[in-house]
């Protein structure tokens, strides 16, 4: 840009990167008298702040700098305190009462933000559904109103919360339907005059990333996100903060953070975690403590929490601001001691990892890619496919899982099936019952994208190799989904025999991934195994190619190591040889049947010697109560209790060895001795952190179709038999955040409870109606916010006055025990697997 002239630069979202970095900008230049439009690129120090012409104005938008950037606190905080009404959408406020919201967001301005959120937290079609208003029309008044209070003080952020539903395959919304909701939302605020997008206080990794999709896909907008957790380190999915932050990046959004929940102290272990693993910009919006349920009073002022906010600016946080409870006294408070701070440069090592939301592998060592889910020589599989038999694969999924494969492989290429359609379905139906991360095998760039996109977490795309086109075309796919990449050492001359030749083309693929954009700690190389039947020298050049990768260029390596035996007696004799010799000369990623005994024994006694398994426990662990002898022969089909079936979520599974019991059991014994053990063993796994909620919902749903098997055996399948009794749900009057009472609301339902959901905000006559009316026993009473704690209280009193006996549980993020018995309530839960030990109680 010509120094010295004033001229206005429009900003991609692609500028927006880390502080510590020089950044690229994509401009387009202001037509100025005498010169057509044009435009160009050019380089600008981060922490310039950038003009931005917006009708007819230059503002100063601080959206990325070298300087800690103060955000904004509480807008509900604030609503409440100004006389917003219990079940009042606030975001309505927009349209009603314009000058409220302006008068807000100025005062956090006049406090020291520098970016204000606008009031459309819950603004989405599902959400403003029978208000009478349209997300474009909420949104579009609340970033006027943002806009008009923010001149060339402040940039406007688009506020973006969850939806409000679960998502599959726990629940009901799918991955395309939230897509859409969430593009709704961002189109219309890129549209109104938003300088950005945060989606805030999210905890499913699998909607965060339909939203950031929609972002990206329709707007140029940076991309903010803040995810909240609770103080095991996840969310209440069970999303974990490693995989938070590798799935973010990967997609590329512009800063990471966490909001909500928990108070600058609590939150700090998180963000030094989340530290560790991002290089992005940190952004910290902590919550002013917690709120006494009574008085609905947070138990942290001003002066304690930025006291509590200073370990987070030590850490290196680019952006901090409050969450509930905080208001405009917090902001000035942490504006006066920190203001004008430079923001602290952080120190992290890049590693390999791939995920889902609840686990992350690291590619440090060696790791097992399980090869089972490959119809190539296997016709079972193959038929599986072709005849959309899914129980089949998630059998061959689950079986890799318990043999100790840390990955799995999924090819579903099968001559003259739609293998797009194939890899997304696959895909979605794996991620209901295991979470290990996947590598998504094929060659086909359609199919590639199909399982790309409703993938969650990180995973491997395997492959590309040296052939332009092939890079072309699976590259940008891999950098636009954040996943890393498997390379072939092969071009469209073939394999190459020599390893020199071999190392050229993964040198070529390493290059032109680093031109995408793609991180060198994503790129893996198969350096490709020949079979030693046909040529014997093969594998030497193998082993040397392997050697060569791993330490000339400093990348992961991959091998399908039962390549090298094809046609040769004693197979796994060969393979488990070669496999000890690759992983000697740097192999990280082997490709294998995990069902075979002696390639994972081989697997684990090397990382004894490596020093990967401190102190050989793993190994003591594998083999200490081994049998004497072991067989060497390949388990392909292992025998299942129904436990392990249940805890796995695989249905079909569950329904045929139901079947088998009751040839030998009757119906009461299957139920007592076996279904209902089999969902204790689950929920006991929930509460001490080993399973997560997205299994505990998997693995109740499995066992409601062995309730079904047994009902249909002893065929009677009125109410009386079909449900173990009835209970009431409901979110209380004045109250609209029904997420929490929906997850146990399906938590009670496979767990084989009628649940009679009323939905949110209702009044307590429809409560007591209900109940009397249909003679319910349990009612379930939840609430998110504390001025609707007294509409709980309310309803509890009308069902007492009824007269009716039921039982009364409540639940909701801002209760506790104690606040549960003082208004009433018989019971507390303060999750959905407590609010099924409270119905086992009730009900029986």
């Amino acid at each position: 840009v010509d120094a010295g002239r004033k001229i206005g630069l429009f900003v991609s979202g692609s500028g927006i990167m880390t502080p510590q970095k020089s950044v690229t900008a994509i401009i387009g230049l202001r037509e100025t008298p005498g010169e057509k439009q044009k435009s160009g690129c050019a380089s600008a120090k981060a922490g310039k702040r950038v003009c931005i012409e917006r009708r007819g104005l230059l503002v100063r938008l601080p959206i990325v700098s070298s300087e800690l950037i103060m955000l904004d606190g509480a807008m509900g905080t604030m609503l409440q305190r100004c006389g917003l009404k219990p079940g009042e959408a606030p975001e309505l406020l927009c349209l009603s009462r314009p000058e409220l919201i302006a008068s807000i967001h100025r005062s956090y301005i006049d406090s020291g933000s520098r970016i204000i959120y606008t009031n459309t937290f819950g603004a989405n079609g599902y959400k403003l559904e029978g208000t009478g208003h349209t997300p474009g029309e909420v949104i579009s008044a609340a970033v006027a109103c943002a806009r008009a209070a923010a001149g060339e003080a402040a940039a406007v952020a688009l506020s973006v919360g969850p939806i409000g539903q679960m998502m599959e395959p726990g629940g009901a919304l799918q991955f395309s339907r939230a897509y859409a909701l969430f593009a709704e939302q961002v189109k219309a605020g890129a549209a109104a005059g938003a300088d950005l997008v945060v989606f805030e206080t999210m905890s499913d990794l699998y909607e965060v990333k339909a939203a950031v999709l929609a972002a990206k896909e329709n707007t140029r907008l940076p991309v903010f996100v803040t995810m909240t957790f609770e103080d095991n380190h996840r969310t209440f999915t069970g999303c974990g903060v490693s995989a938070m932050a590798a799935t973010l990046e990967g997609l590329g959004v512009d800063a990471v953070g966490i909001n909500c929940s928990l108070g600058p102290a609590e939150i700090l272990p998180i963000a030094k975690e989340l530290a560790s693993c991002t290089a992005l910009p940190l952004i910290i919006k902590a919550n002013a403590g917690l709120p006494d349920p009574a008085t609905g009073a947070y138990d942290i002022g001003p002066e304690a929490f930025a006291e509590g906010m200073a370990p987070h600016i030590d850490l290196g946080a680019a952006y901090i601001g409050g969450c509930c409870g905080t208001t405009p006294e917090y902001i000035r408070e942490i504006a006066g001691a920190f203001g004008g701070r430079t923001v602290k440069k952080r120190q992290m090592e890049r590693k390999s990892i791939v995920c889902t939301p609840t686990r992350t592998v690291s590619v440090e060592g060696v790791r097992v890619i399980g090869e089972r889910i490959n119809p190539t020589g296997k016709k079972k599989l193959a038929k599986a496919l072709a005849d959309g038999d899914m129980d089949y694969i998630l059998a061959r999924a689950v079986e890799q899982a318990d043999a100790g494969a840390e990955i799995l492989d999924v090819n579903v290429g099968v001559p003259g099936l739609d293998e797009p359609r194939l890899m997304e379905r696959t895909v979605r139906a794996l991620q209901s019952v295991t979470d290990l991360p996947l590598q998504l095998d094929s060659s086909n760039p359609r199919a590639l994208e199909a399982g790309l996109r409703v993938y969650n977490g990180k995973p491997i795309v395997n492959s590309v190799n040296g052939e332009e086109e092939a890079l072309r075309q699976i590259l940008p796919l891999v950098k636009k989904y954040g996943a890393a990449v498997v390379g072939l050492t092969m071009d469209r001359s073939g394999v190459p025999l020599k390893a020199e030749d071999r190392f050229a083309i993964a040198k070529k693929i390493l290059e032109a991934a680093l031109g995408y954009g793609i991180p060198k700690e994503d790129v893996y190389i198969d350096c490709l195994t020949l079979t030693v039947s046909a040529q014997q020298e093969g594998a030497r050049e193998t082993l040397n190619t392997l050697e060569r990768v791993h330490r000339e260029l400093g990348l992961r390596t991959v091998l399908g190591v039962s390549n090298v035996s094809f046609g040769l007696p004693n197979r796994e004799l060969l393979n488990k040889s070669f496999l000890t010799l690759a992983m000697g000369r740097g192999l990280n990623l082997p490709i294998l049947n995990p069902n075979s005994r002696a390639m994972m024994d081989a697997v684990q006694a090397f990382r004894v010697f490596t020093g990967e398994d401190l102190g050989a426990v793993s190994y003591i662990e594998r083999f200490a109560n081994a049998p004497a002898a072991v067989s060497p022969a390949l388990l392909t089909d292992p025998p299942r209790d129904l436990s392990g079936t249940v805890a796995r979520g695989l249905k079909e599974e569950v329904r045929s060895l139901t079947r088998g019991l009751l040839e030998t059991m009757s119906p009461m014994e299957v139920i007592q001795r076996e279904l209902i053990p089999a969902l204790d063993a689950v929920g006991e796994k929930f509460e001490k952190g080993v399973l997560f909620l997205p299994q505990l919902i998997a693995a109740a749903a499995a066992a409601q179709e062995g309730f079904e098997v047994v009902r249909s055996h002893l065929g009677d399948r009125g109410e009386s038999s079909s449900s173990k009794g009835k209970i009431i749900m409901a979110t209380v009057k004045g109250d609209i955040h029904d997420i929490g009472k929906n997850i146990t609301k399906v938590i009670l339902s496979n767990y084989g409870y009628s649940v009679i959901d009323l939905g949110r905000d209702v009044p307590p006559e429809q409560v007591v109606e209900a109940a009397v009316k249909r003679d319910v026993p349990l009612v379930g009473l939840s609430a998110l916010m504390t001025t609707t704690l007294a509409s709980m209280e309310q309803t509890i009193q009308a069902l007492r006055r009824s007269g009716h006996p039921c039982r009364i549980m409540v639940g909701g993020a801002v209760l506790t025990m104690e606040y549960a018995k003082k208004i009433g309530a018989d019971y507390y839960a303060k999750d959905a697997k407590q609010a099924v030990d409270i119905a086992k109680e009730v009900l029986g």
